[in-house]
């Protein structure tokens, strides 16, 4: 029997005579993380603490305090639930269910349908198996025996499951009591780990392997954490976002609405419309001030561009198509950047005009399942602040520099102050050599790593032609949303034959670097939206005052008010109906409208305006002349200071 040296996380090494359980190693180096000991990463992978180390290994031990426990904990609470169900509704099948971001579901094939009153039943269910404590124990079956097996007991969905793992696969079953379930791993050591910060949320209708040809199962839907005290953060933070739901909001603000004659698309209201313009003037503003040119390409494009740049194979799926009678095939352009190569291919370009940053506010269509669909965050039409920087290899490090200079500057004019970088490397199924990959990896990390700005890895996420920066930045109530990329590509150049003329007189191919800030208009005024809870700044309010009067007196002095405050740029809008002025603050209030100027008869006598913030409760006299120029100076874009 060989020696297992084990290297823990602060480089210390543990040597022992044979192979050591993980929980064997908790408890050699302490009680105390014996205790807390949930299971083991084993050189990256997670394990049951059961599990055996018989050669040389890094090991760290994951306790509650771990960022691999939710997942873990999350996990159990789908087969904690599932046992609960098939307790309480014999003959409920279990299928799949897998643990999610914020928490976990399971789908089950059922009769009758569950109701919101059977998840209080499930959930007091869930508790007795959770108190009962009952250890998780990982087997090995034979193939043909866990068919059988479940086959036997009208499990119909995991005997197809297992009959369709590949032939290579361990066939594993956990056990907890005289519950079992199909599952991979890895587990908590006992349901009793699972604790008690978990809520069932929500049911929900899914196709068996999401597929519509296939059977209706009823989904449960859960969110579990470490404790009950990040359980309540986590509910009361689904509360926030319910109240700053952008769909309701939107409604309430009169700004947008969708209809099934136009699936996926946006019917943009004047005042939707004034917020989407206004952000797409100061983004026109900061990319005019940063040296790029816009462009505008087609909608339509012969699917023989999209066969030669690799989106066809790749994105067909998401593509519209139309068919003309000499039967060529014209598809709605997902994206914007081989039309972009068509304009950089047009006449000779030198190194001299390089870098090139070229920018398009690109309409945009791809096809997106109508169950994926959700208001302004998923569409089928969309406009990105699409750019496209060719440029040398020399070139890309400074190029990434100024870009997330931008890029931060235009989230931090926007409110959002905590962003995050990840960096996506190379996808499974790609463009390109190897070689080239590599080329454009070491680029992309050069440049990042230049601009000082810390990275975490997205393994395995960057985009088919070359690796990619994703960039996600945090809203008001701690939510994080991905917008931003930035995209080192030498495939795409290469594929569609663009070159320039280099200092030797001899052509080269130009790095092209993708790249978008807000992502698409449509999700990020969703985002903004939720983010102020409608409380939009002052220069984003698609009315930034309203002119209310208190009696009819007042209507000519208030249209006076008005007519000021549109000669001096401000989004004013006027209230003379005959209604009372509380009335008035509440409906202007709902609306989100930032500040209202209160004019009666004392108002005009003194050619003054009472001026009332939206939320706030006193109201600031001021010269009707004051209150514009402190209006104007607040509504200034961010683009124009």
């Amino acid at each position: 029997m060989s020696n297992v040296a084990i290297t823990l996380p602060d480089g210390s090494v543990k040597q022992f005579d044979g192979p050591v359980t993980g929980a064997e190693l908790a408890a050699a180096i302490g009680p105390g993380l014996a205790k807390a000991a949930l299971a083991i990463k084993i050189e990256g992978e997670v394990l049951d603490l059961s599990r055996s180390i018989d050669v040389d290994s890094t090991v760290e031990i994951i306790t509650r305090k771990s960022d691999d426990a939710l997942d873990l904990i999350r996990h159990d609470t789908a087969h904690v639930m599932a046992e609960a169900v098939q307790a309480l509704y014999p003959g409920t099948q279990v299928t799949i269910g897998p643990s999610i971001e914020n928490g976990f579901y399971y789908d089950f094939a059922r009769d009758e349908p569950f109701t919101p009153d059977d998840l209080e039943k499930i959930e007091a269910k869930m508790m007795e198996i959770i108190k009962r404590d009952d250890s998780f124990i990982r087997e090995e079956w034979d193939r043909d025996d866990a068919i059988r097996h479940f086959t036997d007991i009208g499990e119909k969905y995991k005997a197809q499951l297992i009959h369709d793992l590949p032939a290579t696969e361990t066939i594993s079953i956990y056990r907890q009591g005289d519950w079992m379930d199909l599952c991979r791993g890895p587990h908590l050591p006992s349901t009793g780990h699972v604790g008690k910060g978990f809520k069932l949320l929500k049911l929900a209708g899914a196709y068996w392997r999401g597929d519509s040809n296939n059977e209706m199962l009823q989904r449960i839907y859960g969110t579990s954490w470490r404790d009950d005290k990040e359980l309540k953060a986590h509910l009361m933070m689904l509360e926030e976002a319910e109240k700053r739901d952008h769909r309701r909001l939107g409604r309430e603000m009169g700004l947008f609405h969708f209809q099934e004659e136009a699936v996926g698309s946006v019917f943009w209201h004047p005042n939707g419309w004034t917020l989407y313009r206004t952000l797409e003037t100061y983004i026109r503003a900061r990319l005019d001030k940063a040296k790029y040119v816009e462009v505008k390409t087609p909608q339509l494009i012969d699917r023989g561009l999209w066969e030669a740049s690799g989106h066809w194979e790749k994105f067909r799926d998401h593509m519209f198509t139309a068919e003309t009678e000499d039967d060529r095939i014209f598809a709605l352009k997902p994206m914007n950047c081989p039309g972009h190569v068509q304009i950089f291919r047009q006449g000779i370009t030198s190194y001299r005009d390089l870098p090139l940053r070229m920018a398009e506010f690109g309409s945009c269509h791809r096809y997106e399942p109508s169950g994926a669909l959700h208001g302004l965050m998923r569409v089928r039409a969309f406009t990105q602040d699409d750019a496209h920087i060719f440029c040398t290899e020399d070139q890309i490090t400074s190029e990434t520099e100024a870009f997330c200079e931008l890029l931060l500057s235009v989230y931090k004019d926007c409110g959002f102050e905590e962003v995050v970088v990840k960096f996506a490397d190379r996808p499974e199924t790609r463009a390109g050599e190897d070689a080239v990959w590599d080329r454009a990896e070491a680029a992309l990390t050069e440049a990042v790593e230049a601009s000082g700005l810390e990275y975490t890895l997205n393994p395995g996420e960057g985009a088919f032609y070359g690796p990619k920066l994703e960039f996600v930045l945090r809203d008001a109530i701690g939510r994080d949303w991905q917008c931003g990329t930035l995209q080192v590509d030498f495939v795409l150049p290469e594929r569609l034959d663009a070159t320039y003329v280099g200092e030797d007189g001899a052509k080269h191919r130009p790095v092209m670097l993708h790249r978008a800030i807000l992502g698409s208009f449509e999700r990020f005024i969703g985002i903004l939206i939720e983010n102020y809870a409608g409380r939009m700044p002052m220069w984003m309010a698609p009315v930034q005052a309203v002119v209310a009067t208190i009696t009819s007196d007042a209507d000519a002095y208030a249209i006076e008010v008005r007519n000021a405050l549109d000669a001096a740029g401000i989004r004013a809008e006027l209230d003379i109906r005959n209604e009372k002025i509380n009335y008035k603050v509440r409906e202007h209030s709902l609306a989100k409208v930032p500040a209202m100027l209160v004019v009666g008869q004392r108002e005009i006598e003194d050619r003054k305006v009472a001026l009332r913030r939206l939320g706030g409760k006193d109201q600031e006299f001021l010269a009707l002349d004051d209150a514009i120029a402190r209006l104007v100076e607040e509504g200034k874009s961010p683009a124009e200071k």
